[in-house]
């Protein structure tokens, strides 16, 4: 009996921390994948890896025809963004007959939408957040606040700028000015890529690349996407392809615990070293 108890507990184990994710490989019935992006864009949430891996159980599937990446995020690290837009591009290229459109959902915005300029295609429900091309760095200072209760900011660095974003002294015109070069630069990869992606379909004012976002049906009218579907309306009525599988990758209980651990670590490493900061 004790065996038996052995066996489930080491069935249940495998389940758990291995088997998460079905193996889809062997449908060869003709289909759409669909691989989503869905929350804020990080290392620990929604990461390139993760995408990574659905676009490679996706294109192991023979009965592959065309790819939808359904995308439901307000933004996040420009990082991950050229990682999926990168990704993105590398299938189109390997695999040209199979097309890849962008489904936006409720959100399409900052670094969400910079992956969905890599897609052929971009379809958003009329009332989808779309747009938000523009770069920010958030950031607080408590230099009057801990003058105010007596509090003495103890601070070595080896290197006259290490504490250039350090919140307890004051903000130095130089600082401003070097953090300012570093968002127009990262800005202006986020411009090009837009450019490159919808082409002459964009339609440019003096609003398009000032951060502002608009809704679905404004997007359409500047060229912003192409026009006004779900994924399962893409599938059934434009690429005529009504199955659907969902090759989003779903981390298991093993993948969370070891992420976690890293993200954990990479998030405490950057403070030994000084300010991590925040684009999106």
């Amino acid at each position: 009996m004790r065996i038996i108890y052995l066996l489930i507990l080491v069935y249940i184990v495998y389940q758990v921390f291995i088997n998460t994710n079905e193996d889809l490989g062997t449908n060869i019935k003709p289909h759409v994948g669909i691989v989503d992006i869905t929350g804020e864009m990080a290392e620990s949430k929604a990461n390139s890896d993760d995408f990574a891996k659905g676009l490679d159980s996706a294109y192991k599937n023979s009965g592959l025809k065309a790819v939808i990446v359904r995308i439901n995020s307000p933004g996040g690290s420009p990082v991950q963004a050229e990682y999926m837009y990168n990704l993105i591009k590398f299938y189109q290229k390997k695999y040209p007959d199979i097309k890849i459109y962008a489904v936006c959902v409720d959100a399409c915005a900052s670094a969400a939408y910079y992956v969905a300029v890599a897609a052929e295609n971009i379809y958003a429900s009329p009332a989808s957040m779309v747009g938000s091309i523009g770069v920010l760095y958030n950031g607080f200072g408590f230099v009057d606040l801990i003058n105010k209760v007596g509090i003495t900011r103890r601070l070595q660095t080896s290197g006259v700028n290490k504490s250039l974003l350090d919140p307890f002294t004051p903000e130095t015109d130089f600082a401003k000015q070097k953090l300012q070069i570093m968002l127009d630069q990262v800005h202006e990869q986020f411009i090009n890529r837009v450019k490159e992606g919808r082409g002459k379909r964009l339609h440019i004012d003096n609003d398009t690349f000032s951060g502002l976002f608009w809704t679905g049906e404004q997007a359409l009218a500047m060229g912003l996407i192409d026009g006004f579907a779900s994924s399962g309306q893409l599938a059934r009525e434009i690429v005529k392809i009504p199955d659907v599988i969902d090759y989003t990758h779903k981390q298991n209980l093993f993948d969370r615990v070891t992420k976690n651990l890293g993200t954990a670590l990479a998030d405490e490493l950057p403070l030994s070293f000084g300010v991590k900061p925040g684009f999106k």
